[in-house]
């Protein structure tokens, strides 16, 4: 399956949300600008949850409420989108169950559990078990599990984000996208396709995490043994097939970056910015420090603010 979208059922995502999520900030970063080419970051940690993810989510759940009645909606996640999934069950009025890895980040885990969902910890420290674990419950009836790796309603909720930002920054020339599980960068180029076809829409990996980096070179589904990344918003490592092919016919490029080089990131925001990002969320910070050349104004999407006390010791900052 290709999941690239529409631009009408993205404005239709748009209608929806208006009602339940603000327009996040799209503001200058100097310390990030150079040589007269000005950098924006893309604030997604304004939304509820403190990351993107509540855009699919909610416009998934509400599009399958009105296709019929949901018992309870389920999630496996490392986090941000069980938080989402969570906040999306409690704003529709669907009770929710996360299924999160063994170990989870605790900021995360204690979000789901603040939104009043239920958790349950499974297996490894990656998705896999948890997924399994998550997909055999869902197999009840009335239970809707809202995968986001592969639910093709989820990427109209991203794809908002992609028309926000080329209002905001009319000149945009590239945009610089984390790649979990790609339904962002899926969703978000769909729309920058359709609406602003020259702009260089650019993924970014973790080094230790680069299944679909190495799927996207090689043109088919490369999985790794291990994703064992700061940046659990990144920690995938059996491709979709389907993502494959839709990120190959629209991402520009996908670079790779180190734990090292997010934590400098993680610092950098911070300190210049006064922007406090996740590991995920520093990682387009983090590809634009170690190749800043750019066609043209270029923003960095910030996906999230949910760091744990250990991550923040580690880049540094109180």
């Amino acid at each position: 399956m290709d999941f690239t979208l529409d631009i009408s059922t993205i404005r239709q995502a748009r209608t929806l949300l208006a009602r339940y999520l603000p327009v996040t900030r799209t503001v200058p970063a100097p310390s990030l600008s150079c040589n007269g080419t000005p950098a924006y970051l893309k604030l997604e940690i304004d939304l509820p949850t403190g990351s993107f993810k509540p855009r699919g989510a909610i416009y998934a759940l509400a599009v399958h409420l009105q296709r019929g009645a949901i018992a309870e909606v389920t999630a496996s996640s490392t986090g941000n989108h069980g938080a989402a999934v969570a906040y999306a069950g409690r704003t529709l009025g669907v009770p929710a169950t996360i299924f999160l890895p063994a170990h989870p980040n605790p900021v995360k885990r204690d979000k789901i559990l603040e939104l009043g969902a239920r958790v349950v910890e499974a297996g490894t420290p990656d998705l896999v078990d948890a997924y399994r674990k998550a997909e055999e419950y869902s197999r009840r009836p009335g239970v809707y599990f809202l995968n986001d790796a592969i639910d093709p309603d989820v990427g109209g909720g991203p794809g908002t984000i992609g028309l926000e930002i080329v209002e905001q920054v009319p000149e945009v020339a590239a945009i610089f996208v984390p790649m979990g599980d790609t339904a962002l960068i899926r969703g978000l180029a769909s729309a920058v396709r359709q609406v602003k076809p020259g702009v260089k829409v650019v993924g970014v990996q973790a080094e230790r995490a680069p299944s679909y980096y190495l799927s996207w070179k090689k043109g088919t589904v490369v999985g790794t043994d291990t994703c064992d990344t700061i940046a659990d918003g990144l920690a995938t490592r059996t491709p979709d097939a389907g993502n494959v092919r839709t990120i190959r016919s629209l991402v520009d490029d996908v670079v790779l970056v180190t734990e090292a080089q997010m934590l400098g990131a993680i610092r950098h925001l911070y300190e210049r910015e006064g922007v406090l990002a996740e590991p995920a969320g520093a990682a387009t910070t983090a590809a634009f420090l170690a190749t800043p050349v750019a066609p043209g104004p270029t923003v960095l999407l910030v996906t999230g603010k949910n760091i744990t006390p250990e991550v923040r010791r580690q880049a540094g900052i109180p």
